[in-house]
């Protein structure tokens, strides 16, 4: 199968998962396209990241000349295709923040993926994030291009279900995916229940190999390691009230960087935690691995996620998890059995379970690891995961 990738930005740091997804179909024989509107705006540092950027096909840098002709030849190749589509547009545009002038540039987007995909002869495409990137891919296909679906993750698209006209999305879509029964769940909330069969799992997944000797729990004083963008869903802010609570000799390492850096620079240094915290900013997959490899335990303060990827790789690594009960976290963290979950936005409750931590004997977070571990292995394994995408591709 010919499979067409339609994202919005690509590849960020952030998103190894969608990198991950790709490779894997790949290695099943599918080839497939990568489509971005631009690129990321920041430096990338992984090596593959790098790779990835040269071999995907960014439309905004085609320029506006382009964009205005292969949006005229959809309208003269098939005008009531167009005017469908012109509508859809209009209409999303009418509830969307973005607003109907930024909904018209994605039609001119969409009229030269539809394009691309039909000269490239894809078969199907796919997007990730109900956003902007999937009403390209849904214009796309009312101007004559492929059948599409796409990958919901939330946090965003819950927050903001109408705007992002999800519903219209889901009807026009040959199927969409949740990381999540969790995330299924709040997709059927805004779907017609005659298309709640369209809505499928697909876990976001880890390639097993690359955990297949995970370092044993290290000496010496407790560590712990926060993997994620530094913006207000993370957490971080109460992450680090949290460790002024805590008495125990425990050592916390930040990585990641985002809008709020200077604001958690700022409370470490008002706290006195210089010490205690280090910020690392974003670091490529070998640092992160060794990071992990250091430390006892990850944690994960966030008070709105999807399913996160820190998390399996955390558990994939045989590290205990401590996480904020939310979203599809609970599917995959289990209360002592592979770590710890505290509610959102509760500071004591942070600090008291990693005070539990800090004191906890060696052979119970090591019980703790295994069992995270094996969980993770036999729920998101990444060729599996890829194996159904594919699979309902080819159904639909």
């Amino acid at each position: 199968m010919k499979i067409a990738y339609v994202l919005n930005t690509y590849p960020q740091p952030s998103q190894s998962f969608i990198r991950r997804e790709i490779h894997a179909l790949e290695r099943q024989g599918h080839d497939v396209l990568r489509i971005a509107m631009r690129p990321h705006d920041g430096r990338l540092v992984d090596a593959q990241d790098i790779e990835e950027a040269d071999r995907t096909d960014y439309i905004l840098a085609k320029g506006g000349a382009a964009l205005a002709l292969a949006t005229l030849r959809a309208l003269v190749r098939a005008p009531v295709r167009f005017a469908a589509a012109l509508r859809a547009a209009w209409r999303m545009g009418r509830v969307s923040e973005a607003g109907r002038l930024r909904h018209l540039v994605y039609l001119t987007e969409a009229a030269q993926v539809a394009r691309g995909c039909r000269a490239a002869g894809v078969d199907h495409v796919h997007a990730h994030f109900g956003t902007n990137s999937t009403a390209v891919a849904m214009l796309s296909h009312m101007l004559g291009g492929p059948k599409f679906s796409f990958t919901v993750h939330g946090p965003e698209e819950f927050d903001a279900p109408r705007a992002l006209s999800l519903g219209d999305k889901m009807q026009s879509a040959a199927f969409a995916v949740a990381v999540s029964q969790f995330g299924r769940s709040q997709l059927m909330r805004w779907a017609d229940p005659a298309i709640w069969d369209n809505i499928r799992v697909v876990h976001c997944g880890i390639e097993p190999a690359r955990f297949d000797d995970p370092a044993p729990l290290p000496d010496g004083p407790r560590r712990v390691v926060a993997i994620g963008r530094l913006v207000e869903q993370k957490g971080q802010l109460a992450l680090v009230e949290a460790m002024s609570q805590v008495t125990s000799d425990l050592h916390l390492t930040l990585i990641g960087d985002g809008e709020m850096r200077g604001q958690i620079e700022a409370l470490i240094g008002r706290l006195d935690l210089g010490a205690r915290v280090t910020l690392t900013g974003w670091v490529d997959e070998a640092r992160v691995n060794a990071e992990l490899a250091s430390a006892h335990a990850l944690v994960m303060p966030s008070f709105a996620e999807g399913l996160p990827m820190v998390v399996m790789e955390a558990m994939a690594a045989a590290r205990p998890v401590i996480a904020t009960y939310i979203a599809g976290t609970p599917e995959l963290v289990r209360p002592d059995e592979t770590g710890w979950l505290v509610p959102a936005g509760d500071v004591a409750a942070l600090a008291h379970a990693m005070e539990d931590l800090a004191a906890a004997p060696r052979d119970r977070l090591s019980r703790m690891a295994q069992a995270g571990r094996a969980r993770v292995l036999a729920r998101h394994d990444i060729d599996a995961e890829a194996a159904k995408l594919a699979e309902h591709m080819k159904r639909a």
